[in-house]
């Protein structure tokens, strides 16, 4: 069996970690930074911080060691909050050969650079690992389902289709099921930018805008990411797809959507640093809303919605206020890229 490392024992990592065991094809071995978790899923095969209520199968060997979790690994998924993907890179970078296939599953645009996680890996681990074997694994997954093999699908996306096709065929299981997107800029955007939309459609939960106000915001939110997108040399397809539409979706709507109760908790009028104080796993949408606003400042692109989240989050313009400045924009063109 070959060898599967997960730096990162968060809920998707060990999601992941549950699921490749699973399939009996994979010998994993998940990281993780802190030594009680390590113990935990060692000695008693439950994460005690995240995902407590499902069992790890006794082949997850986990480790604190990055040496030990990487040696001798085909395949390194990189499992972290987007903002740490870069220190992860150069932490993991020492011990790679040139040969592994490295996989992200965090969803973020780097702040300052603007980079998509792939091209934050590629950066990093310049002259040690090839860019072609770099690739996403993106869409509709939240870990306290897939978890517990309730039926999951995702996309594996690369530069190179052979790339591709290993991480379609190291994570598909008759309960999560991996489509090829040959399209690596469109999914990465479009996991980034509905982390942003999910707080804007809890910010209206909260504050009982109601289900007209929630379907406005996901389909134009879709029509921002496709925007940001195509400007970055996207397929428009693939936001119709598991990693746009599809991830939008459940990110919006589902009660397991951190970004997505921030937002609600906001529209209650709690304030964000009191959120995220009591908040044990990372909203991404906070960090991708600044650096997607910036980004398209920079560049002239209008995204309305990503803009009045920014306000709402960061300049504490009241929520009924930030929808009102929405509703009463200059009259457009439904569909205009």
């Amino acid at each position: 069996m070959k060898k599967v490392t997960i730096i990162g024992a968060g809920s998707f990592g060990t999601a992941l970690a549950v699921i490749l065991a699973r399939s009996d094809r994979h010998q994993v071995t998940l990281w993780a930074r802190e030594a009680d978790v390590a113990s935990g899923i060692n000695e008693n095969r439950f994460n005690p911080s995240y995902l407590t209520d499902v069992r790890l199968p006794t082949s997850v060997v986990c480790t604190t060691g990055m040496k030990e979790a990487v040696e001798g690994s085909s395949m390194v998924v990189i499992a972290t909050p987007s903002h740490s993907v870069r220190k992860m890179a150069a932490e993991i970078k020492p011990w790679l050969t040139g040969r592994e296939v490295i996989v992200s599953v965090s969803k973020g645009i780097e702040a300052d650079t603007f980079m998509t996680m792939s091209q934050v890996l590629a950066s990093e681990l310049e002259g040690k690992i090839n860019e072609d074997l770099i690739g996403v694994l993106s869409g509709p997954s939240h870990a306290e389902e897939a978890g517990k093999f309730k039926p999951t699908t995702v996309v594996a996306a690369a530069n190179s289709r052979t790339t591709s096709r290993i991480i379609q065929d190291t994570f598909m299981t008759p309960m999560f099921r991996v489509y090829l997107n040959h399209d690596l800029t469109g999914v990465e955007i479009g996991g980034a930018v509905k982390n942003i939309m999910a707080i804007a459609a809890g910010i209206a939960d909260g504050a009982e805008m109601g289900d007209n106000a929630q379907a406005a915001l996901i389909t134009r939110g879709l029509h921002e990411m496709k925007r940001m997108g195509m400007l970055l040399g996207a397929s428009q397809d693939t936001f119709s797809g598991l990693s746009g539409m599809g991830d939008l979706i459940v990110t919006c709507m589902s009660r397991h959507s951190r970004n997505r109760y921030l937002g609600y908790r906001i529209g209650k009028g709690e304030s964000l640093d009191d959120i995220k104080a009591g908040m044990t796993m990372v909203a991404e949408g906070v960090r991708t809303a600044q650096s997607v606003h910036q980004w398209a400042e920079r560049n002239g692109v209008e995204m309305p919605i990503t803009e009045a989240v920014c306000k709402v989050l960061f300049e504490n313009v009241d929520p009924i206020d930030a929808l009102y400045e929405l509703m009463t924009r200059n009259a457009k063109e439904e569909i205009m890229i």
